[in-house]
């Protein structure tokens, strides 16, 4: 790819000015105006409409700079990542993370992240709070199932898959709920939301539950459920052993929701600092999903 121009294009496309675009890149304004000039000839498209006023994208302009514009980032990403390799990568990343998930995924591999990387400070809180990014000074924050919609960058570390369980002596007592409709008949151990996600004739179904006993805490709802008192949705980290050794058995398997996203979330930047990058990918190629 010929590179020349494209990066005083996109440029001049998100300052609409000329004369900013050149003050931004540290050029003069007939440099610019020279460079995108030959980007036109080039491609043999008008990118840009000029007035003596402002200056507007094309409709083909318009297409040019949304294709473009990742790529100049990207470029710029790489540029620093390799600046700051060269120079050692160094500083704090505050990272918060649910508690449980934290302790047994997060945890770990922070510190198998700190060992490979010297210069590198990290702050780990472990919270079942949704903490502010912007007002904690957080970086990155771990975040488990369906996002709600914001403004953060949302990158895929892995996924998990819930589960409806119960423990035999429940079942052998109280009777095994066949569907949906049957779990107003059964004690159901709620958790922080009083909903359980189903799959429900191929669409995602929200189901409000009710029982004689709410925690926020998935280790006390796992043991409740171990101890027969009712029935429990919750994710495989929490129950994937218990439901090996038999201490548990999944009920309404073909009511199964889709597997969730594990996110980490970050600011808008345009280039990620590479400390930041490095961190999250270092999590998505070590993360591992629970047996």
């Amino acid at each position: 790819m010929d590179w020349a121009g494209v990066s005083e294009f996109v440029a001049v496309a998100e300052t609409q000015s000329f004369t900013a675009a050149a003050s931004k890149q540290g050029v003069s304004v007939v440099y610019v105006s020279r460079k995108v000039n030959a980007l036109e000839q080039r491609l043999g498209v008008k990118l840009l409409k000029r007035t003596t006023r402002k200056v507007s994208l094309t409709e083909m302009g318009q297409q040019f700079y949304y294709d473009c514009k990742p790529l100049v980032e990207g470029l710029a990403q790489a540029e620093l990542n390799v600046s700051n390799i060269q120079h050692g990568i160094a500083g704090q990343i505050r990272v918060t993370a649910p508690v449980t998930y934290g302790e047994r995924y997060i945890a770990p591999l922070v510190n198998a992240f700190l060992a490979l990387h010297a210069n590198i400070e990290i702050d780990l809180i472990l919270t079942n709070q949704k903490l502010d990014l912007i007002d904690g000074g957080i970086d990155i924050a771990i975040r488990l199932g369906h996002l709600s919609d914001s403004n953060l960058i949302a990158k895929k570390l892995a996924t998990r898959q819930m589960f409806v369980c119960a423990s035999p002596k429940y079942i052998e007592k109280y009777g095994e709920p066949h569907t949906l409709s049957e779990l107003n008949l059964h004690q159901c151990l709620v958790g922080s939301n009083n909903y359980w996600r189903f799959l429900y004739q191929g669409k995602a179904r929200n189901l409000r539950v009710t029982g004689r006993l709410k925690c926020n805490s998935g280790v006390s709802l796992l043991d409740a459920a171990i101890s027969g008192l009712g029935l429990a949705q919750l994710p495989d980290y929490y129950v994937g052993e218990a439901l090996k050794c038999g201490d548990l058995v999944e009920v309404l398997p073909s009511y199964r929701d889709k597997e969730e996203g594990i996110w980490a979330l970050y600011g808008h930047n345009r280039a990620l600092p590479s400390k930041l990058d490095l961190f999250i990918r270092f999590l998505q190629e070590n993360i591992k999903k629970p047996a």
